[in-house]
């Protein structure tokens, strides 16, 4: 199994978006591709959220959603206002470890990498999983600092940033966003692997997918990206193991 979490470096930056494209861009390359989102806020239920946009635009079915609060704010805060139980960091990685069997399985955060999901973040669980995680920023005024911040927060804790992705990049750039495009490799140190093109999420799906391989680097591949840091061909038997746990294939 290979397991890349997706967050940003605010909310709003185009995630939800971004993991379509990755889920489309596997599926396209003919690998199995699960999606889990652990937490889903400011939808009731019923309602279409995250993973409901990923299956629309990249055809995976899939998906897991292990939490849902109608207020939308941080999943701690959404969850002790609704007075429903917050997500955990142990049932989070059980989740993700069930889905095992797929090629890749990707997951997608709730705004940045250290919103709190429950009683973890996103870096708490990247550590856990020990999975790299692919950064997807903005484009405008503000992002070389968010998203040095958010690099050298998985730097500081040993966390490998797979890439950085422009989550909505504008048909019409400003001076502001074609100068970011060049200095965010050069201030995180980090590959910019790519480019998401602004309302690409209001494709239809057969356009969606065949757009998608067009948005990222050629040489860069998520499945490819979130091996490196595993030590083992089974990723569960290593976390598992650096755990002090036994579970059976």
């Amino acid at each position: 199994m290979s397991v890349l979490l997706v967050t940003g470096t605010s909310t709003d930056v185009g995630k939800t978006v971004v993991t379509a494209a990755l889920a489309a861009l596997a599926a396209r390359a003919g690998a199995s591709v699960a999606v889990c989102k652990p937490g889903q806020t400011g939808v009731a239920p019923g309602e279409p959220g995250d993973l409901a946009e990923v299956e629309r635009l990249s055809g995976v079915r899939r998906t897991v959603e292990l939490a849902r609060y109608p207020d939308p704010l941080a999943p701690d805060t959404a969850a002790r206002r609704a007075g429903l139980p917050e997500l955990t960091l142990a049932d989070t990685v059980a989740a993700v470890d069930l889905l095992g069997d797929a090629d890749l399985t990707l997951v997608e955060g709730a705004g940045g990498v250290l919103v709190r999901l429950g009683d973890f973040t996103l870096l708490d669980l990247a550590r856990e999983l020990r999975a790299e995680v692919l950064v997807v920023a903005s484009a405008e005024l503000g992002t070389l600092n968010h998203t040095e911040l958010t690099t050298r927060a998985l730097r500081s804790e040993g966390v490998r940033c797979a890439g950085l992705v422009i989550g909505s990049w504008p048909s019409s750039p400003s001076l502001a966003a074609e100068c970011n495009r060049v200095d965010l490799p050069r201030v995180t140190g980090v590959d910019l692997v790519g480019s998401i093109p602004e309302r690409s999420g209001a494709l239809d799906r057969a356009a969606f997918t065949a757009a998608a391989p067009e948005w990222f680097v050629p040489s860069w591949s998520p499945i490819r990206a979130s091996i490196g840091s595993a030590t083992s061909s089974d990723g569960r038997s290593a976390r598992n193991e650096t755990r002090g746990e036994v579970v059976s294939a």
